[in-house]
C-alpha cells in the first residue's frame, strides 16, 4: 500500500458486491469498505482512494487485473462519463439480481422484518429506449472529456446540450445519442442544438445567468404522441418563433409544441407559465383503455410498459371484490387509483400538489369513472378523524410515498384504523423497512415483489402486501 497526499493505492482487490446508489463495494486490507464507481463485482482491481472517511473509503479502480463474468461491453459512447446509466457495463440479468438483494437486505436488516418466500423480481422487456419522458440542458461551456483537456487541438465550439455531470451543476456532457428514449428523440435534440449552432443562437451560461436557449423537455408517450417543451431563458419573439417554426416544419409528428421563458435561478417549470405554440397543450398515454391527459407539469411514470406491470401486481395484492373501500396515498395524477376502480366499491386519493389533483380529476372524468374522489393536501394532516368520518374506514390502503417514505403521523394513523390490507408501493426500499418495521406487530407480510422500472441504473421499485394479524 502506497500513500501520498491523503491518498492510497490498493492493489489486487477484488470487488465483492455492489452497494447503494449505484456504487460497488471492496474491502480495504484494514476491513474497512471502499465503495467504488467504475468497476463490477468481480473484477481484481489496483484502486486509488480519495480522502480517507473515518469508516469507509471512496474509490477508483486504476488498473484491472481481471475482469469479471458479470460484464458487458457498454453500448452507449459517453458511459464513461455521463452518470445516467451507471450499471450499463453490467449484464442485465446481474443487475436484477443485484437489485433483489438490497430490497431483500434492506427489509431484514433494517425493518428486521418476517419475509416470505420472496416473488423474484419482474424485470423489464425493454432494457433500453423506455423512457417516456427525459429533460436535455443547454451551455455554451460544455464538459471536456480529460482527452480534450490533454488535447493540444483548439476547441472552438464549447456549446452542448445534454445532461449535467454528476456533482458538477455547471458542467453539460454534450450527447449525441442517448439510449433512454426512443426516436425521434435523438434526432429532436440534435436538430435544435445544431439549429442554435448554425443560427448563432446564445447557450445558457449557468454561471453567468446569461443565455437564450435553456433545456428541452421531450415526451413521447406510448401512444406515439410526440410533447416538447422549449425554455428560453429570454424573450427574443423573432429568434424564438423561428426555431419553432424550424422545428415544426422539420418533425411535423410532434402533438404538442410549448415553449416558457425562465429567467429565475433555477429550471423548474412548476411554477412557469408554459405556453402554447402548436398542436394540443397535453398528450395522452393510455392503459388498458384508460386514457391519462398529460400535461407539460403532470406526473406519470416515466417507464410506461413497466408501469403498467407494476399496477397489475399493485391491483393484484390489494385483491379487491368489489365492496372495498379503498384510500390511495400519494395518489399522484391518480393512476393507480383508476386502475383498481372497477374493482371497488370507492376510491379516495390523496396527494400534496394540486395541480396533479386537478389532474386526476379530469382523468377520471375523462374515464368516466365515477366511484372516485381526489384530494389536495399534505397526507399528515388530511389523514384525520374527520376524512374517516366523512369517506368511511378503509378495507384496504394503497400507499406509494416519495423517497422519503411516509409520515410517522400517517403510519400512526394506519395503525389505529387498521384496515385489512395494505399495499405498500415504493421507490426506496430502505425507508420502506423502516416503515414496515412500524407495523410489524399487527401486520404480517404476505407477498413482497421487486420491479424494475429503470434498467442500467440501481433504482428498482418494491411492492408488499401486509395483512391484519
Amino acid at each position: 500500500m502506497a500513500r501520498k497526499n491523503k491518498q492510497y493505492i490498493f492493489e489486487n482487490i477484488e470487488v465483492i458486491d455492489a452497494g447503494a446508489r449505484g456504487k460497488t463495494v471492496a474491502k480495504a486490507p484494514d476491513g474497512r469498505v471502499i465503495f467504488l464507481t467504475n468497476t463490477v463485482p468481480g473484477d481484481v482491481v489496483d484502486i486509488k482512494t480519495g480522502r480517507k472517511r473515518k469508516a469507509y473509503f471512496e474509490g477508483t479502480a486504476v488498473k484491472f487485473h481481471k475482469y469479471s463474468d458479470k460484464r458487458t461491453k457498454p453500448i452507449c459512447e459517453h458511459f464513461e462519463y455521463c452518470g445516467g446509466c451507471k450499471w450499463q457495463h453490467m449484464l442485465y440479468k446481474h443487475q436484477l439480481a443485484y437489485k433483489e438483494n438490497e430490497v431483500i437486505n434492506n427489509l431484514k436488516r433494517i425493518g428486521h422484518l418476517e419475509l416470505p418466500e420472496i416473488t423474484p423480481i419482474l424485470g423489464c422487456k425493454e432494457t433500453y429506449f423506455y423512457r417516456n419522458k427525459m429533460e436535455f440542458s443547454f451551455s455554451n461551456s460544455r464538459w471536456l472529456t480529460p482527452s480534450e483537456i490533454n488535447s493540444t487541438k483548439e476547441i472552438d465550439n464549447r456549446n452542448a446540450c445534454g445532461f449535467h455531470i454528476s456533482g458538477m451543476w455547471d458542467k453539460i456532457l454534450d450527447i449525441k445519442k442517448c439510449h433512454l428514449q426512443e426516436d425521434p428523440s435523438n434526432q429532436i435534440r440534435n436538430f435544435i442544438k445544431n439549429y442554435g449552432i448554425k443560427h448563432n443562437l446564445e447557450f445558457y451560461n449557468p454561471r453567468e445567468q446569461s443565455g437564450f436557449l435553456r433545456t428541452i423537455m421531450l415526451r413521447i408517450s406510448s401512444t406515439g404522441e410526440i410533447m416538447l417543451v422549449i425554455q428560453f431563458f429570454k424573450e427574443s419573439k423573432s429568434k424564438r418563433e423561428a426555431l419553432l417554426n424550424a422545428v415544426i416544419n422539420e418533425f411535423p409528428q410532434i402533438t404538442s409544441l410549448q415553449y416558457v421563458i425562465n429567467n429565475k435561478g433555477n429550471d423548474t417549470l412548476y411554477d412557469q407559465n408554459i405556453l402554447l405554440f402548436k398542436g394540443k397543450d397535453h398528450i395522452f398515454e393510455e392503459m388498458e383503455g384508460l386514457k391519462f391527459k398529460i400535461g407539460p407539469k403532470s406526473f406519470y411514470q416515466t417507464n410506461s410498459a413497466q408501469a403498467y406491470e407494476l399496477y397489475k401486481i399493485t391491483r393484484n395484492f390489494a385483491n379487491l371484490r368489489g365492496n372495498e373501500i379503498v384510500y390511495d396515498f400519494y395518489t399522484g395524477t391518480g393512476t393507480i387509483a383508476q386502475f383498481v376502480a372497477k374493482n371497488a366499491k370507492k376510491v379516495i386519493g390523496v396527494e400534496s400538489v394540486p395541480e396533479a389533483i386537478e389532474d386526476a380529476k379530469l382523468n377520471a372524468q375523462l374515464n368516466n369513472i365515477n366511484n372516485v374522489e381526489f384530494y389536495a393536501g399534505d397526507m399528515k394532516d388530511v389523514f384525520n378523524n374527520s376524512f374517516i368520518k366523512k369517506h368511511g374506514k378503509p378495507d384496504v390502503i394503497i400507499t406509494d410515498p416519495p423517497r422519503d417514505g411516509m409520515h410517522k403521523n400517517v403510519v400512526a394513523k394506519i395503525l389505529e384504523i387498521s384496515p385489512k390490507r395494505i399495499v405498500y408501493v415504493s421507490c426506496n426500499s430502505a425507508t420502506q423497512a423502516r416503515d414496515l418495521a412500524l407495523m410489524k406487530e399487527q401486520y404480517k407480510i404476505i407477498k413482497t415483489q421487486a420491479v424494475d422500472m429503470f434498467p442500467q441504473t440501481h433504482h428498482v421499485e418494491n411492492v408488499v402486501l401486509l395483512e391484519l394479524k
